[in-house]
């Protein structure tokens, strides 16, 4: 009887063993206070993201599509929770735009700031958690014109390059200043547009993935 005790008790501890060491160090994202990006001359990087399918702007009823779509700015190292880590500068809509009400055309406002808020090792060789705000975009579609202000949720992906940007309800809005003209009730300042699209980062004028690693 002692003797099965004791070999159970080892197969038990031998189970355990290989669980602990089979479970990633960090299995679910944290909150990191510092970002550190690379590579890591000149600082700030210049980057440049370049769409992947299509880019999705909804404003009620209306979908608002781009086939071809650019983003570009600067990222850099910095500390803090959220961490700004760079700021989108410019970004560009077409030449194919289309909508229900007609030929859309959307003209950058601004800098859009990028922050970082949790950060997981365990996907995708590190995965970034955070949003882009002070957001401020001028778009006309056909007749209707309207001012989208805001910001949006979105994750960078390290192994990829990939910043996948998708707005939760009611990030976004319409401004009342300057107010929708030629919408009629379609899209009014009550509407909460969302926007999803998926860029795939790299060093301006370059084949370099940017990582960004939070700690």
């Amino acid at each position: 009887m002692k003797s099965i005790i004791k070999k159970a008790a080892v197969t038990a501890g031998v189970g355990a063993a290989a669980l602990v060491f089979a479970t990633p160090a960090s299995a679910t994202p944290f909150p990191a206070a510092t970002w550190t990006v690379t590579p890591a001359s000149p600082s700030p990087l210049p980057v440049k993201g370049i769409n992947t399918g299509n880019v999705v702007l909804t404003a009620g009823s209306i979908q608002l599509t781009c086939t071809a779509a650019t983003a570009t700015g600067t990222i850099a190292s910095t500390t803090g929770n959220p961490g700004q880590l760079g700021t989108i500068t410019t970004s560009t809509w077409g030449p194919t735009c289309t909508s229900p009400l007609g030929p859309v055309s959307v003209v950058h406002v601004g800098g859009w700031k990028l922050w970082g808020s949790t950060y997981d090792p365990a996907v995708g060789s590190g995965t970034t958690a955070g949003y882009l705000n002070t957001i401020t975009a001028n778009v006309t579609a056909g007749a209707c014109k309207f001012t989208v202000i805001g910001k949006a949720s979105g994750k960078y992906t390290n192994s990829t390059g990939a910043l996948a940007v998708n707005s939760l309800a009611g990030e976004l809005s319409v401004a009342a200043s300057p107010a929708p003209v030629g919408c009629g009730a379609v899209i009014t300042t009550a509407t909460k547009p969302t926007f999803k699209g998926t860029y795939l980062v790299k060093v301006t004028n370059t084949t370099t993935i940017p990582k960004i690693v939070g700690s």
